[in-house]
């Protein structure tokens, strides 16, 4: 018996393994456990069931192609091959399809990109945007060899022979349509100036309308700046792209009829509207001649001159009443003068002076009231009446004013 390194027995086990018909075509049923997604787009995990566990890649050449995001606790179905990690010698499963048990793959996609979406308010009521009353122009975005884009047709032209059609051709389904459906609504936004897009295909399966649910397409319909009516499939289709636009039409012929007013319609709207103001007009007509009849047969037109003598009369009576209120009003204030006039004259200084009284002052001027503040032989400055004098203080004798006049 020979013997073997452990990277021999190693490679020994490994094509065993890979020669075994039911390992290098494996369908393997089990849980997801420690999903890491590598940056360079591997993804690793553990598939375990209550028994067993068994470790589990799928390249990014497999993982770019999944429509849902595998995560912990997904019980799911992978299709692969078992071979054997020759640096940690172990086996572990190389999956190439990977698919979620109880749900279709798209299913799965559809619900997580919704809900994902819908957290960031995506689908939010507040960033709807009201169409166009009468749109000029309409944006098509569909298979231009499409039953879409003939209803379409058929439909606004029937309702508005005028409004302009511009149609951006894109495919709607297949791997290429998401990218041709967010450009031609970025062109639409930044280069064909349009009023309103309809965005719309016929039914299909899901597989076929998957276009309609891809993340670029649901972003370019809510960043859109021109308001976005979605027609895509029949009435139980619903796709992301329902979700995202400012309306949504069961089918293209009804976003055809919900975007383009109906002339007739509008000529009869228009008729109607005429004719309230022909008869609003005419009974404001009649109302204002009502008005200058009365005014005609009223006295202020047909007798002005009375009037006039009644508003003279009162002029008059006005007149002579501030006549009045001014001569009492003068009356009053003469009388308050004379009483100011006596009450200064009684105070007046020259007045007591008149009366024989004088003003006794020292030579510097302050006014001497008690024999005190004198001596003798000071000289002191008498003011008379009619004049001033200067004396000299001889003698002094205190009390005998009061003597006098205490008798």
């Amino acid at each position: 018996m020979s013997i073997l390194t452990v990277t021999e027995i190693t490679k020994y086990i490994k094509e065993l393994i890979e020669k075994n018909r039911t390992l290098s075509n494996a369908l393997i049923r089990g849980e997801i456990s420690n999903f890491k997604r590598h940056y360079s787009g591997h993804c690793y995990f553990t598939l375990k069931d209550n028994g067993a566990t068994i470790r589990a890649v799928m390249f990014k050449s497999k993982a770019q192609y999944l429509k849902f995001a595998p995560a912990d606790g997904m019980k799911i179905v992978a299709g692969g091959y078992i071979s054997v990690f020759e640096r940690d010698g172990q086996y572990q499963l190389y999956i190439d399809h990977l698919f979620p048990e109880g749900v279709g793959e798209l299913s799965l996609a559809f619900a997580q990109l919704k809900e994902k979406l819908a957290a960031e308010g995506l689908f939010d009521e507040i960033r709807k945007k009201q169409l166009p009353v009468l749109p000029k122009i309409v944006g098509i975005i569909t298979s231009p060899t499409g039953a879409a884009l003939r209803d379409i047709v058929t439909v606004a032209k029937r309702r508005h022979p005028g409004v302009q059609l511009c149609l951006i051709p894109v495919q709607v389904q297949g791997i290429e349509a998401p990218q041709q459906i967010a450009k031609a609504l970025g062109l639409f936004n930044d280069k064909y100036k349009v009023d309103v897009i309809i965005l719309g295909r016929g039914g299909g399966s899901i597989e076929e309308l998957w276009g309609f649910n891809d993340e670029a397409v649901v972003r370019a319909i809510a960043n859109s700046n021109i308001p976005v009516v979605s027609a895509v499939g029949h009435q139980t289709d619903y796709t992301l792209a329902d979700f995202a636009a400012d309306l949504r039409a069961a089918t293209p012929s009804q976003a055809a009829e919900l975007v383009v007013p109906d002339s007739k319609e509008l000529s009869r709207y228009i008729m109607s509207i005429r004719n309230l103001l022909e008869s609003s007009s005419r009974n404001i007509i009649k109302n204002k001649k009502l008005r200058v009849e009365q005014l005609n047969e009223s006295r202020v037109l047909s007798n002005p001159e009375e009037i006039l003598n009644s508003k003279r009369q009162i002029i008059d009576f006005n007149i002579k009443r501030l006549e009045e209120l001014f001569r009492n009003s003068v009356l009053k204030k003469q009388h308050q003068f004379k009483v100011s006039a006596e009450k200064l004259s009684t105070l007046n200084p020259l007045a007591v002076l008149a009366r024989g009284y004088g003003i006794v002052t020292n030579t510097e001027g302050h006014l001497i009231n008690k024999t005190a503040e004198v001596k003798i032989g000071q000289n002191l400055k008498v003011t008379l009446s009619d004049g001033e004098m200067l004396v000299e203080v001889l003698s002094i004798s205190e009390g005998q004013n009061e003597e006098r006049y205490s008798r």
